[in-house]
């Protein structure tokens, strides 16, 4: 599996968000996506999750054009640009477990799978709390874990650092490391050059330096 840019561009309203950008990532490796404010990291998030269309340019996943729409597509890519819906009258794991439960057959595997995410998250004692219950930080923990509670060859991430503190990011990236190294492809746009060392891989600086 791999993502491929090929010098592409994003205008709007005659104004760059993106600047001609080329790249590969395949799965098993990590590409961290850097840079000042502006400069592009979001909207090259938004253009391999396929949310928009490069002005110029192509993106393009195992020699297709990244579409959305794209049921195989949409199987093989997980995303978090911003987090993800959350109802108000679901638990955390009941989240988990029905994300879960549309990708995966049986319920057995559904709950084992909860079970594994809280875990990793360290969110196992809130796992009966509802969304809004929880910290900025344990929000920001629990919208990765809903993220990753299907199947995937890679997975996108928008600044996963927000809200964390140092012991949670080393989490993050410990979490994230074990996602490479069985083999799922990860793009991460990052202001932390902590996390950003923790993933290793290769570096796209755009816009200059972090």
């Amino acid at each position: 599996m791999q993502f491929e840019v090929e010098s592409a561009t994003v205008t709007v309203g005659g104004v760059s968000l993106l600047h001609p950008t080329s790249v590969s990532v395949s799965s098993g490796d990590a590409l961290v996506v850097r840079g000042p404010n502006g400069a592009g990291k979001s909207t090259l998030l938004r253009l391999l999750a396929g949310i928009h269309r490069p002005t110029a340019g192509a993106v393009r996943f195992n020699g297709n054009e990244v579409d959305e729409r794209d049921r195989a597509f949409r199987r093989e890519v997980t995303s978090m640009i911003g987090l993800p819906p959350m109802a108000p009258d679901l638990t955390l794991r009941d989240h988990i477990e029905l994300v879960a439960s549309t990708w995966f057959a049986s319920l057995g595997e559904c709950r084992t799978l909860a079970e594994e995410l809280l875990t990793e998250f360290g969110l196992t004692a809130l796992s009966q709390r509802f969304p809004h219950e929880l910290s900025s930080g344990q929000t920001q923990l629990f919208g990765l874990a809903i993220v990753l509670a299907r199947p995937y060859s890679f997975v996108l991430l928008d600044e996963p650092e927000q809200r964390l503190d140092g012991r949670h990011l080393q989490a993050v990236g410990a979490a994230l490391r074990r996602r490479t190294d069985d083999g799922a492809g990860l793009v991460v746009a990052t202001h932390s050059e902590e996390l950003a060392s923790m993933l290793g891989g290769t570096v796209l600086r755009l816009g200059g330096e972090a």
